[in-house]
């Protein structure tokens, strides 16, 4: 047993429309897709491999960066390519896939995990879809090949507002995990961390996995950020370089090497206040959410994001579940104005001013929200509001503004190595300001990347 961590800053965020124990029947999406800008650091216009018209199986290569051409991206599913979506100057938005009544599998080549250099696992994993899945630290870029990280991170829960259960969602896939975590110890010279919520009881699968050092972590969140945890078990510093994976990303590279298939199946949360009965949609990687939404929600004047309220990104009723998402939250447009909504009693909501009264005396119950921002930017002002819900020894407010000025010594030292925009998004939550704080975050991380 590893470490056990207890966080005392941060904050729980509690919407109603959690997503019930329960996965539905009669689910039979029609359409998928794989999209570049979701891939921090790949080029806008990549390699394409097939046409419109095409029929792929799943695991078939799609497209690959032209300055990474060993790293494929792979069909989540079989059937046609329906439609190759293109940008602004050509760019490759999304390829769109009409997926079969029935998964058909390109057959990998199987690969005897210990036998095998850590050069062939590389370059096996790379050629057959599954490199996108490791995440770089610092950065949170996708992993390049010629490093070798100093330890690989894995969240066992996640404490966003109605984010997934894992223990569910791993609920049978214990040979799937350990054959996972057989993967990553050949990665790297150093440990495989997988942290548990210290607040629950966890699933027998995860208990019973060998290879892996297990911490728990109790507090409100980011307690699930990957991010906070690596902070709390070894710390990056410069020169540091760690890898992280998803849970469910995990569970899809462990089949590979099971199985020999790329078979990324998972389950994921539909949830929200508007949501009739949210609840679990099994289905492969990049699914279309229409049909998860027909007929199920209570009004059409909502907001529609693929992930949680607070990293989450706004899209269509007919769009794609992005690349690192599983969940998909549903919220009302706030867009009615409150008349003195500053001054007056108002409904209860998630905050921490104390101007309002459940900021005052505090809520546990699950509150309706919306999307109302409750004011508008303003002058960048010192408050100490980000400090109080930020777990980690950083300065964050200190930080954005270094990275406003383009100071890349001071945005080093102040931590930047160590957070990406899932870990400041408490922050921007917090925020007098309503200042994009993770796009800020971004910009700054870019400049860094530009600079080597």
């Amino acid at each position: 047993m590893g470490k056990t961590i207890k966080l005392k800053k941060g904050y729980d965020i509690n919407i109603q429309g959690a997503a019930q124990k329960a996965i539905a029947t009669n689910f039979t999406p029609t359409t998928y897709s794989v999209r570049p800008i979701d891939f921090h650091g790949l080029s806008p216009i990549p390699k394409v491999l097939v046409a419109v018209g095409d029929e792929v199986r799943a695991g078939d290569p799609l497209f690959f960066d032209k300055r990474r051409p060993d790293i494929m991206h792979v069909s989540p599913v079989s059937g046609e390519v329906a439609e190759i979506r293109r940008g602004p100057k050509r760019r490759i938005d999304e390829l769109v896939i009409l997926a079969d009544s029935s998964n058909q599998y390109r057959e990998i080549q199987r690969l005897d995990i210990n036998a095998c250099s850590r050069e062939q696992l590389v370059h096996h994993m790379a050629a057959n879809g599954a490199w996108p899945f490791l995440v770089q630290r610092p950065y949170g870029v996708m992993a390049e090949l010629e490093e070798v990280p100093k330890a690989i991170f894995i969240s066992g829960f996640d404490s966003a507002p109605l984010a997934p259960d894992y223990n569910f969602a791993v609920t049978g896939m214990g040979n799937y995990l350990q054959k996972g975590i057989d993967v990553l110890k050949k990665l790297t010279p150093g440990k495989v961390h997988l942290s548990l919520n210290g607040r629950t009881q966890s699933a027998n699968e995860f208990n019973d996995l060998n290879g892996v050092e297990i911490h728990k972590v109790e507090g409100p969140h980011p307690a699930g950020n990957v991010g906070v945890q690596i902070h709390h078990i070894d710390a990056i510093n410069k020169n540091d370089v760690v890898w992280t994976i998803r849970m469910q990303d995990l569970v899809a590279l462990g089949r590979m090497y099971k199985d020999q298939q790329f078979n990324t199946e998972r389950l994921y949360s539909v949830a929200g206040p508007p949501v009739k009965e949210p609840k679990y949609f099994k289905a492969f990687m990049g699914v279309s959410i229409e049909k998860m939404l027909q007929g199920n929600l209570t009004s059409d004047h909502v907001r529609v994001i693929s992930g949680n309220p607070l990293t989450g990104k706004t899209v269509g009723i007919k769009d794609h579940v992005r690349f690192q998402d599983s969940q998909v939250t549903v919220l009302t447009e706030g867009d009615d104005y409150e008349f003195m909504g500053w001054l007056l009693p108002s409904y209860k909501r998630p905050t921490l001013s104390k101007t309002f009264l459940s900021g005052l005396f505090g809520s546990k119950a699950a509150m309706d929200v919306n999307t109302n921002t409750h004011g508008e930017h303003r002058a960048f002002v010192v408050t100490g509001e980000y400090e109080k819900v930020m777990p980690m020894d950083i300065h964050p407010q200190a930080l954005m503004k270094n990275i406003l000025f383009e100071d890349l010594d001071m945005m080093e030292g102040l931590g930047i190595y160590e957070v990406i925009e899932e870990d400041i998004a408490l922050c921007e939550f917090a925020c007098t300001s309503k200042s994009n704080l993770q796009k800020i975050l971004r910009d700054g991380i870019n400049i860094m990347l530009e600079q080597g």
